[in-house]
């Protein structure tokens, strides 16, 4: 999908944003998001970056976004991917590190979304808490969809993606589709070459992105149900995993840049995941340095035992 397809969109939508109250929070390790008001990513002239490398979402188009749905009632708040749809402000606060935004998809009597911006057990990833309220009178079922276009630096409209966790049980759908309108009601369909429903490694390069459905079943009246996502960008795919595996995500997306001849994801790889959908946690790895540390280390052994073998 071409850029300049979005261009005047695009600029519409910088225009629009300039006017919305947000909040920029960075982490310890250098990666920023900003927050809008209505929950969706892109705020500040940030969507998500890494301090001195660039953003991941903001080249060309600002396709990114959530949806949620009680019943067959859907609304949406997704950037240039489909804008607010059946959605209303109900609250917007923020500090220094923390941001949070309550929105009622449908009216007050329908479904309510919070969504909770703050730091995560890895500094390389902001945590998004979201909670999903019935607020209607009777039983329903809760979905939410999230969408969003990877645009890798220093190869932006170019990059690998990954897509891993295909099978938690929580997530009916998934492609690597950025572009799709987040409507939990609609599956949308992947982009030439793209594939749906299915975990795959560094497909690409070419300009696409993550999209994924999850399904929370039937929640009662003035019942809710939560989950996590994480958002952020380190300097390795090594590095993305540790972090993954630091927050326990269970389903994640990487975008990665498409320099010829790296596959080990530097200078960035960026890092969309989620925790509490029904699947099966990356495995907890060490950070880098002590990851490069303890293989020093079991190098150093195995020298020291070749050594008494050959003694």
């Amino acid at each position: 999908m071409k850029k300049f397809q979005f261009a005047s969109f695009a600029a519409l939508s910088v225009l629009a944003l300039s006017a919305q109250a947000g909040q920029v929070i960075t982490t310890a390790g250098g990666a920023s998001l900003g927050i809008q008001d209505m929950g969706a990513l892109g705020f500040g002239g940030v969507g998500i970056a890494l301090a001195g490398v660039g953003d991941g979402i903001t080249p060309g188009c600002l396709c990114e976004g959530w949806g949620a749905s009680l019943g067959g009632t859907a609304g949406w708040s997704a950037n240039a991917n489909g804008g607010n749809v059946n959605v209303g402000l109900v609250s917007f606060g923020s500090t220094a590190s923390s941001a949070t935004s309550i929105v009622n998809v449908g009216g007050a009597s329908g479904l309510q979304v919070k969504q909770e911006y703050g730091m995560s057990a890895s500094s390389a990833l902001v945590k998004d808490h979201v909670t999903l309220t019935n607020n209607s009178g009777a039983s329903a079922v809760v979905r939410y969809s999230r969408s969003m276009d990877w645009d890798i630096p220093p190869t932006e409209f170019n990059e690998y993606v990954t897509i891993g966790g295909v099978g938690a049980t929580k997530l009916i759908f998934s492609n690597d589709n950025g572009f799709a309108t987040p409507n939990p009601l609609s599956n949308p369909g992947a982009l030439a070459g793209g594939t749906t429903n299915v975990n795959f490694v560094d497909s690409g390069p070419t300009d696409h992105g993550a999209y994924f459905t999850f399904d929370f079943g039937s929640v009662a009246a003035g019942e809710s149900v939560s989950f996590d996502i994480f958002y952020g960008a380190a300097g390795s795919e090594t590095a993305a995993f540790a972090a993954l595996g630091a927050v326990g995500a269970e389903v994640y997306s990487l975008g990665q840049n498409s320099r010829t001849g790296l596959t080990d994801g530097t200078p960035d790889t960026f890092i969309f995941g989620f925790a509490g959908v029904g699947g099966t946690p990356v495995p907890a790895v060490p950070e880098p340095e002590t990851y490069a540390l303890m293989l020093a280390g079991l190098g150093i052994v195995g020298f020291m035992a070749r050594r008494r073998r050959a003694a």
